[in-house]
């Protein structure tokens, strides 16, 4: 069976309902993802105890274990090194573990562990911080490169983004606001470009456990089958060719993450992101697609403006399940029971949400309005 097959195959698991079958189907889907990032695909291999520990057959740490029985076989290594699999397998396991794990400081070194840990065994470096300067040519640039971080003051230039992120206040935005602003952060965090390989990869780990950390829940889909997307919103977030006419944008990298957190309907094809793209449809500086974009983005986005970032994660656990239980937000939310009561409320008092039936079988209805 082929790898896409195979992968297909436990995408059911993501509506299965079944306590912890789609949360760990959700974690491994992302994980195997963003191997996509550098063109990498796991084997069936991995595809197979993937499937065994969604199922609840084993555990993640099983999992691990059967990799590295598998790999301890020259033959089997050394062809798997030659195609990538074995570097796909290990990430996308290791992400996974990372993943449930629920673990998260918000830190520089934070960004360490994380590739410490993914890159083990894999890059010679991992967890350290690059000691040479780099460039990489982008198709979507037409093969220029971004200006990265230098070598000298990857730590001094962490330390100084880290400490302007944590002055912010987020009490005082609205979801889309804060949304907007995390993937303004996260663009400086990947331009700084801390290690040589595998830099995106911990980034986008980084940022699925920070949003964690406000209570959001990120969507499967976005790094499931966008992860290419998400580096190329990266990229052209810090480009600029002020000669060219080229500046450098957030807007995809905003439709990325309104795609990935509210579930914003979005133009992920990467095409669009090209310097180039739709040249001769042109007019006043913006094309007739990131006009169709803005367009897209504007009813949902002017009722998420409306919500705190707590009353955001709130919605949209309620969005997913419309019997979703006030205990069930409460776990998941990681927010006391008189928080998301106090939340309800007043989200009742919006008129956004009102709860219909009877006590033990009521629907939430959301407003859009």
């Amino acid at each position: 069976m082929a790898f896409e097959d195979k992968y297909k195959e436990f995408e059911q698991y993501l509506t299965s309902g079944e306590p912890g079958v789609e949360e760990r189907a959700r974690n491994w889907s992302m994980a195997i993802g963003l191997q996509d990032v550098d063109r990498l695909k796991p084997s069936e291999f991995l595809l197979e105890q993937a499937k065994a520990n969604i199922e609840g057959k084993i555990s993640s740490e099983e999992v691990s274990k059967r990799l590295e029985e598998y790999y301890s076989q020259k033959s089997v290594r050394e062809k798997a090194e030659a195609d990538g699999t074995f570097e796909a397998d290990r990430v996308a396991d290791r992400i996974n573990l990372l993943l449930a794990e629920r673990a998260f400081t918000f830190s520089p070194m934070e960004l360490s562990r994380i590739h410490g840990f993914l890159f083990k065994g894999v890059l010679p470096d991992a967890g350290q911080f690059r000691t040479y300067n780099i460039t990489k040519n982008q198709w979507i640039l037409d093969g220029g490169t971004i200006s990265y971080g230098s070598a000298g003051a990857l730590s001094e230039l962490l330390n100084y983004d880290f400490g302007e992120e944590k002055k912010f206040d987020y009490g005082t935005v609205s979801s889309a606001e804060a949304i907007s602003h995390i993937g303004r952060f996260i663009s400086g965090i990947w331009q700084i470009h801390a290690f040589g390989e595998g830099n995106t990869r911990t980034t986008a780990v980084f940022l699925i456990n920070y949003l964690r950390s406000f209570g959001f829940d990120v969507n499967n889909e976005s790094f499931e089958k966008h992860s290419w997307f998400f580096r190329n919103a990266l990229v052209r977030s810090q480009y600029e060719n002020i000669p060219k006419g080229i500046h450098r944008t957030f807007e995809p990298m905003e439709r990325f993450m309104n795609f990935a957190v509210f579930g914003i309907p979005a133009d992920l094809r990467n095409r669009t992101l090209h310097i180039r793209w739709n040249e001769p449809l042109r007019q006043n500086g913006v094309s007739n697609e990131t006009k169709r974009q803005n367009d897209v983005l504007e009813t949902p986005l002017s009722f998420s403006e409306r919500l705190s970032l707590k009353e955001m994660a709130v919605i949209r656990l309620i969005a997913s399940d419309s019997k979703i239980s006030i205990a069930s937000i409460t776990d998941k939310t990681g927010l006391s029971r008189r928080t998301v009561d106090r939340i309800i409320a007043a989200l009742k008092d919006k008129s956004i949400l009102v709860r219909e039936g009877a006590k033990n079988n009521a629907t939430w209805i959301i407003n859009f309005s």
